[in-house]
Order: structure tokens, then sequence, then C-alpha cells
């Protein structure tokens, strides 16, 4: 079963950056599709985007120009680099894989979030 550990969050100024990072352990990683979801107080949790085997990778709208998501095999990491961050970007953020290589499938594992505060 793998397991995965997100990092990277925090307190964040309007129009302020962050990286966040997320290791994986016990699976094959590079076979598999990974990705990110948000859920903020009172809202269901919702797709931030996702990243194939083969790196292709796919938005959610209101994240589209502004984060961009990456991996790196090797180091059985995805990473999620968020610039010019919004209030209404608050939320916990969550580390997924996919049960295949392409994010055209369901999420078999989740990560145990990350919180991210965007406030002046």
């Amino acid at each position: 079963q793998v397991q995965l550990v997100e990092s990277g969050g925090g307190l964040v100024h309007p129009g302020g950056s962050l990286r966040l990072s997320c290791a994986a352990s016990g699976s094959i990683f590079s076979f598999y599709a990974m990705g990110w979801y948000r859920q903020a107080p009172g809202l269901q949790r919702e797709l931030v985007a996702s990243i194939s085997s083969v790196s292709m990778t796919n938005y959610a709208d209101p994240v589209k120009g502004r984060f961009t998501i990456s991996r790196d095999n090797a180091k059985k990491t995805v990473y999620l680099q968020m610039n010019n961050l919004k209030p209404e970007d608050t939320a916990v953020y969550y580390c997924t894989q996919y049960d295949s290589s392409t994010y055209y499938s369901q999420v078999r594992s989740w990560g145990q979030g990350t919180q991210v505060t965007v406030s002046s």
C-alpha cells in the first residue's frame, strides 16, 4: 500500500508563491498517475491538477496559468508549484495516486493533507 506524505503548506500573502511536495513510498511510483485535490471549509473536495505517468498534465480552470504540477520519478515525488496565490486558494491540499498510468482512472490513495492559507 502506497503512503503519500505532503509538505510545503503554510501561510502566504496574496500574490505569493508556495511549492507543495508529496513523497510516495511502497509502490512503483513511475507507473501511476498522480494528482492534487483541495478542500476548503464548507466546500466539496475538488481536483486541482493531475499528471500522468508520461507527464501529461490537466488543470482545473481556477488554477490554469498559476499552478504547475510536475513529478520526479527518481525521487518518487510529485510537486505543485503555486504562483499568484489568491485568498480563494485557501484549503487543505491532498496528494493522490491514481490506480493506473492515466488520470482518467480512480484515485486509489490519499495523503493526509497540508494546509495552505492565503491571507493578508
